[in-house]
C-alpha cells in the first residue's frame, strides 16, 4: 500500500513492448518512449517560448512523464486498432481511466489522491501543453517507425506508423509542427535516403493527404 506501490509499479513500463506482435530491429518500452516524449516536448516548448508562446512547465512534465501510466493495465494496444473507431478509442480510454482511478482509491494515500488524479490523467486537449503532448508523442511514433523503415524492415505497420503519426502532427497549428517539418523533418528524410525503402515518396505522400 501506499506510494510505494506507484514507484514499484513504474518498473512494469519498461517491460511493455510498443507496437506488440511485428517484427523489429529494435524494441522499445513504454518507459524508454514515456523518457523521450518528454525530451521532445522540452525541446517544442522552448520553440513556442521563442515564439512569444507561455507555457506551464509543470503541467507539461507532469502530463509528458505520466501519459502512458496506465497502459501498466492494459498495455500496448497497437495503433491501427486503437485508432479503428472513434468508439473503440473511446472505450479502450475508459477502461484505462477507471483503472488508473481504481489504482489511486486502492493504494495512494488520500491526502496525495487529488495530485495522483492531476499527474496520471489524460494529458492530450486543446491547451498549449495538450497540443505539444500530442505532437511530441507522435514524433517518437515517426522515429520509432524510421528507425524500421532505415533499416528495411518490410512490416507495413510500420509505414502506417510513419504516415498517420506524420499527418496528425501536419494537422496541429503550433509554431514547434512548423519548426519540425520545416528544419527537423528534412534532415530525417535526408538520412534516410539511402534506405532499400523510399522514405522520401512516403513523407511527401503523407504531407500531401
Amino acid at each position: 500500500m501506499g506510494i510505494h506501490t506507484y514507484f514499484q509499479s513504474l518498473t512494469d513500463l519498461e517491460r511493455i513492448i510498443r507496437c506488440p506482435g511485428k517484427f523489429k530491429f529494435q524494441e522499445h518500452s513504454v518507459s524508454s518512449h514515456s523518457w523521450k516524449v518528454v525530451q521532445y516536448a522540452k525541446t517544442l516548448a522552448d520553440i513556442e517560448e521563442r515564439n512569444g508562446v507561455t507555457v506551464d512547465w509543470k503541467k507539461l512534465y507532469e502530463i509528458t512523464s505520466s501519459h502512458d501510466y496506465g497502459e501498466i493495465f492494459i498495455g500496448d494496444i497497437k495503433t491501427p486498432v486503437k485508432h479503428y473507431s472513434l468508439e473503440l478509442r473511446s472505450m479502450l480510454q475508459q477502461v484505462e481511466e477507471g483503472m488508473v482511478a481504481h489504482f489511486i482509491d486502492e493504494h495512494i494515500p488520500e491526502e496525495f489522491q487529488s495530485i495522483f488524479r492531476r499527474q496520471l490523467r489524460e494529458g492530450k486537449d486543446d491547451s498549449v501543453e495538450g497540443l505539444i503532448l500530442e505532437v511530441a508523442d507522435k514524433m517518437d511514433q515517426i522515429y520509432e517507425a524510421y528507425f524500421e523503415l532505415q533499416r528495411g524492415n518490410l512490416e507495413k505497420e510500420f509505414i502506417v506508423m510513419y504516415r498517420s503519426a506524420l499527418i496528425k502532427i501536419k494537422q496541429i497549428n503550433l509554431h514547434c509542427v512548423d519548426y519540425f517539418l520545416e528544419h527537423i523533418l528534412p534532415d530525417l528524410v535526408r538520412e534516410g535516403s539511402k534506405s532499400p525503402i523510399d522514405i522520401e515518396q512516403i513523407t511527401k505522400d503523407a504531407l500531401a493527404a
